[in-house]
């Protein structure tokens, strides 16, 4: 079964919740008009469908290979990442000033998830340049930029990210690379990097790696890390390309899941030293990085949205497929299984989960919008800080929630989705990668609770919730049964939140362990909070378009039976998330370690 992507839901999520019309009307945003909104998704459903999903299975069973220090990547992949780089999908959100379409986050997003969704391999290495494109245009000199972004948007060359080493894994204070000034601009860089995804390919003329590096006077942890741009080939004045830098792939890693993407080895400066150029200043590596890892994680976030939709699609199709036994009330023959409760429930279970995510990272796509174009700068500031309270929960809660809808989706399959002919437990093992990269979920809680909550005392998190309150109310107003189920749950749900995030401020100084313990289970409460907050606010649009008789009835009636769904059965997960949070820590540090 090929991939079809969800062009209504993405346009109902973009134009009733994250209020596309609001965003068109931002400067700078003038293109983003309905009509050319519509287009632009329409085509890129189009090309993901027909180019890019096909190569989606080949590229699990004939991975990429390593030869001699080259990686040839899955064959398809090269022919397939040039018409991609020439329809001009790799520019949609960055700036026309160097070649891109200059359209908002919230329309790249849709096109983002459905290149996700037609090939998680595949979509890493325009997720990665995307990455490098945000640091350079951030903190990258007016030469950098000039020379390296127009190639970047064009997809003549591609880029990484260099953190992890063997004995620095996410604590980059670890970190050993070096970097030695050589008097004219330039460093000699050297050191070893593991896991650098698309590190070494065959699907562009050159590489540019981004390295975190330390220069010989830089101060020990964090506060002497440098950030450096590290061509493979070196890149002549006037733009064209020179002689082989001193960054080379030992080796590439054999992996669960997403293989045909290869992971490499890298290895800088074992022949004299591989050249490289400082971005922005000394010793202030990390805060740039930290750019391209949070333009990441949201993209991560959206890998996890992107492949439960592609398993829910074959759970779906199989589902209706699939005949097997009669049905509960004694049907003549035997039925598909969509027609047995418990398939019925899994269906629900990974449609509720899927819409609820989307929803909640495309409102996330749109403030980051508002807060890089509205003129008043108070809309500006409070809608960025709405936007990086969002991060680890869009990252952490997604990719959670795909894996557990890519493994109900093999439960759907049955035997046969034990059977890697069929292709579902594809979408397993490539969803159990998202967890763990770009910040395992436990790295993102750790930020939700540090950096997002303790920080300014709650002051976001209840801000948010008071958002949340509002719909609860426009919910209890509604005299339709369903609406006015969903808001009581999501009253209770606000409240169990709304109880931690108190927990969490009161307790951050005298019991900081305590408090850890509980983030990853605060991360999954504030995702089914906000996901439900999303999918209340879609029932109350649905049902007024109803009662004006507007649109695709099935389709609104569809909406509320989903939230309503969502509410039934993780919206009322809430309170036991609340009280695992604030009573479950005891047990948590229970043990000494000689116990376990």
């Amino acid at each position: 079964m090929s991939y079809v992507a969800p062009l209504k839901d993405m346009l109902f999520v973009m134009n009733e919740l994250a209020d596309l019309a609001a965003i068109n009307a931002l400067p700078g945003c003038e293109d983003a008009t309905p009509e050319t909104v519509e287009a632009v998704l329409e085509e890129n459903a189009r090309f993901c469908g027909e180019v890019i999903a096909p190569l989606n299975q080949a590229g699990d069973r004939h991975p990429s290979e390593w030869k001699d220090g080259k990686v040839t990547t899955t064959p398809g992949f090269k022919e397939a990442f040039k018409a991609y780089a020439e329809a001009g999908w790799q520019g949609v959100q960055h700036p026309t000033d160097f070649g891109g379409q200059g359209l908002p986050k919230l329309v790249a997003t849709p096109c983002m998830e459905m290149l996700n969704s037609a090939s998680l391999s595949f979509a890493l290495c325009p997720l990665l340049t995307d990455g490098a494109i945000e640091a350079l245009m951030t903190a990258g000199s007016d030469q950098q930029k000039e020379k390296f972004l127009p190639n970047f948007i064009a997809g003549k060359w591609t880029g990484t990210m260099n953190l992890t080493e063997p004995q620095a894994g996410s604590d980059l204070a670890l970190v050993r690379s070096r970097a030695v000034p050589q008097g004219d601009g330039t460093y000699k860089i050297s050191g070893t990097k593991i896991f650098i995804t698309y590190g070494e390919h065959d699907m562009a003329e050159n590489i540019i790696h981004l390295v975190l590096a330390r220069t010989p006077d830089a101060p020990e942890g964090v506060k002497g890390i440098s950030l450096f741009l590290v061509p493979k080939f070196l890149v002549n004045e006037d733009g064209s390309l020179g002689e082989r830098n001193d960054a080379f792939c030992v080796s590439i890693e054999h992996k669960l899941g997403i293989k045909a993407s290869p992971t490499a080895v890298l290895q800088f400066g074992d022949h004299g030293g591989a050249i490289g150029t400082l971005i922005g200043q000394e010793n202030r590596g990390l805060e740039t990085m930290f750019i391209m890892m949070n333009a990441a994680r949201f993209a991560v976030g959206i890998q996890g949205i992107s492949v439960a939709e592609r398993a829910y699609q074959k759970a779906v199709a199989y589902a209706k497929d699939r005949v097997q036994s009669k049905d509960l009330e004694g049907s003549a023959t035997a039925v598909s299984i969509i027609h047995q409760p418990d398939v019925r429930r899994m269906l629900m279970s990974m449609k509720a989960q899927i819409e609820g995510a989307r929803a909640l990272a495309y409102v996330g796509a749109a403030a980051f919008d508002i807060a890089h174009h509205h003129p008043d700068e108070k809309v500006r500031n409070a809608q960025q800080a709405f936007y990086e309270f969002l991060v680890p929960v869009i990252k952490g809660w997604s990719t959670e929630m795909s894996i557990d809808v890519a493994s109900t989706g093999l439960q759907i399959h049955g035997g046969m989705g034990f059977i890697e002919e069929t292709g579902a437990a594809q979408y397993y093992r490539d969803a159990r990668i998202l967890t763990i990269y770009e910040g395992t979920t436990a790295i993102q809680a750790n930020d939700l609770v540090g950096r997002k909550t303790v920080r300014d005392g709650g002051a976001v998190a209840r801000g948010i919730i008071a958002a949340v309150r509002a719909t609860e109310a426009e919910l209890a107003k509604s005299t339709a049964p369903d609406l006015k189920a969903i808001g009581v749950h999501l009253a209770e749900a606000s409240t169990a939140l709304e109880e931690v995030v108190a927990y969490v401020v009161a307790n951050i100084q005298s019991d900081i362990k305590g408090v850890f313990a509980g983030s990853v289970p605060y991360l999954k409460l504030a995702g089914i909070v906000l996901c439900g907050w999303q999918m209340g606010r879609a029932a109350l649009i649905a049902q007024a378009k109803l009662d004006a008789g507007s649109g695709d009835a099935k389709f609104y009636q569809a909406k509320i039976a989903t939230a309503r769904f969502f509410a039934d059965y993780f919206l009322s997960q809430a309170v036991a998330y609340r009280s695992a949070i604030v009573s479950g820590s005891a047990g948590v540090l229970a043990l000494d370690e000689a116990q376990f």
